[in-house]
């Protein structure tokens, strides 16, 4: 595996495989590695000739200094599991490197980036836009693979590409789950034994709520949601929204769409997790 931390390193590594007309799979990732980027990754590597991973933890879409500062670093370990897997490039940029200059660009992506993440953490898509506009720039890959617990990020950078008209085809890829329920995170290094338990039951009460819908519209299930998860001590919701799975717009009735989604984002402490659930 190659360690290249420039983007002129990348281009020269990435100029023989471009040569060769090998296909480039990419996973872009702000490190602190687990089984879901794993399984990412795997997937990139069954599909094409070059799997490059990145590990850089971008500033730019974190709207809370605080954490920014407290998102996990483990770079050698992560090193470590990218050789085991058998990624062909790593590439670990500095903040100078990706960003010589200041990114100014505002991205409107209408009302796919003002609910949900983006109500409650402004600016946020905007710096993912600038992150993985840039990474795609610099990687040019033929697939992009994303995990589907950050669905709505997945639909931002699905709309970014097509925006910007980049040839990249995004893959989303299932959530990868604790053997307790919980979607793995690389948040999920800051939870106590007793907060892992706690943050468990978020996704035991979603998949509780799959049973409700018969009997009840979107609205009365993520009320019933919302009510169970506070009751466990140590969590607060921040949000539940059922929504179309496309347009991302909270449903009034199940008729109103073929691909129902729940989208949640819960506080387990000081430690804010997401997660969803599929209604289809």
């Amino acid at each position: 595996m190659k360690v290249i931390h420039t983007v002129s390193g990348l281009n020269l590594a990435l100029q023989s495989i471009r040569c060769k007309g090998d296909s480039i799979g990419f996973v872009p990732t702000m490190g602190a590695l687990h089984e879901g980027h794993a399984t990412l990754i795997r997937q990139s590597i069954a599909e094409n000739e070059c799997t490059v991973v990145s590990l850089f933890v971008n500033p730019t879409q974190f709207n809370n200094r605080n954490d920014l500062l407290l998102y996990p670093r483990t770079p050698e370990v992560d090193e470590q599991l990218l050789q085991e897997l058998g990624v062909n490039i790593l590439f670990a940029p500095s903040v100078e490197e990706v960003y010589p200059e200041p990114d100014n660009r505002v991205f409107d992506f209408g009302i796919l980036d003002k609910v949900m993440e983006g109500r409650y953490r402004p600016g946020h898509f905007n710096g993912v836009a600038q992150v993985v506009s840039r990474l795609f720039s610099f990687v040019q890959p033929d697939k992009a693979y994303f995990g589907e617990k950050d669905f709505q990020q997945l639909s931002i950078v699905r709309e970014m590409t097509a925006m910007l008209h980049i040839p990249v085809e995004i893959v989303g890829v299932p959530i990868v789950r604790e053997k307790s329920g919980l979607a793995m995170s690389s948040r999920n290094q800051r939870l106590s034994l007793a907060e892992q338990e706690q943050a468990s039951q978020i996704y035991h009460v979603l998949c509780e709520s799959l049973q409700k819908k018969r009997d009840n519209a979107p609205h009365e299930i993520a009320s019933w949601v919302v009510q169970e998860i506070n009751n466990v001590p140590g969590l607060r919701v921040e949000y539940y929204e059922i929504v179309d799975g496309y347009s991302l717009q909270p449903l009034t009735t199940w008729g109103e769409s073929d691909w129902p989604v729940g989208c949640i984002a819960v506080y387990c402490g000081e430690v804010r997790l997401i997660d969803n659930i599929s209604y289809r």
